[in-house]
């Protein structure tokens, strides 16, 4: 099947590299999570048609310095935004590719969302995702090649741009010094560390953690062509996004039924 990191994934080809300062691929895997979920789980969908809940992205939250919540799905207060005392649902996507020591930091940003949604309201099935870069090395465009062309940002649109992602190897050599490498172990690193956060059993709901976490595997170096490693291939370390989506798709529809409408 195709997930939305597939969709992501696309969008990485059509702009010719991945941004990792606007993590806008959240939106897209928000949108993409929210309407399989409509489309797949029978009772989520009922409460959509009957105006029961709505869903708002890039909410501020109180705690967690004020931070936004990528996803939140619940019942609408007065002025139609989110009640946070009636929420259902949310949703919080993170991504570390391009340098994996800022893994910690998208940890504790993950750990602070938990803490806050969970005080918020208990029940809410909450859901984390997190694309981990699989390439030995990335082409930092955002940070350290696009700021180069600032006064001439058609020279970068007509000479750079339709190289990027296509598997032009020279941009390595002519751009070195915007080489960010990767250690051979720092994806499987990343995803052991991803792992160690906490998640609850079904009907658990006192206890602080994610009902699912999603870890993406994604090969982005903004030099060759991005992919999703599928199972067999050596650097998706064991791990079947298809499965694994198709899993949460499932663990998050018997939650939320069995919290919403029993």
């Amino acid at each position: 099947m195709t997930t939305p990191f597939d969709e992501v994934i696309e969008q990485i080809k059509s702009r010719g590299f991945h941004n990792q300062r606007l993590e806008d691929h959240s939106d897209t895997v928000s949108d993409g999570i929210l309407r399989d979920l409509t489309q797949r789980c029978e009772s989520f969908a009922a409460d959509f048609s009957l105006q029961n809940i709505q869903s708002w992205k890039n909410v501020r939250t109180p705690g967690a310095r004020n931070r936004k919540i990528d996803l939140l799905v619940g019942e609408p207060d007065a002025k139609d935004g989110p009640d946070l005392d009636r929420l259902r649902f949310c949703v919080e996507n993170k991504s570390v590719v391009t340098a994996h020591r800022n893994l910690y930091a998208r940890f504790d940003d993950l750990n602070e969302a938990l803490q806050v949604l969970h005080r918020a309201k208990e029940e809410a099935v909450l859901l984390a995702t997190v694309i981990v870069g699989v390439a030995p090395k990335v082409l930092n465009v955002p940070d350290r090649v696009k700021p180069l062309y600032k006064k001439k940002p058609s020279e970068f649109a007509e000479k750079i741009l339709p190289r990027l992602s296509s598997g032009d190897q020279t941009l390595w050599d002519e751009f070195e010094f915007a080489v960010s490498p990767n250690r051979a172990d720092d994806p499987a690193k990343t995803v052991a560390k991803f792992r160690t956060l906490q998640t609850r059993p079904p009907g658990h709901t006192h206890v602080v953690g994610y009902d699912y976490i999603l870890l993406v595997p994604a090969f982005i170096d903004n030099v060759n062509e991005p992919y999703i490693p599928k199972k067999d291939d050596p650097r998706g370390m064991g791990i079947d996004v298809e499965h694994d989506y198709e899993t949460m798709l499932a663990t998050i529809c018997k939650a939320y039924t069995t919290r919403w409408h029993f």
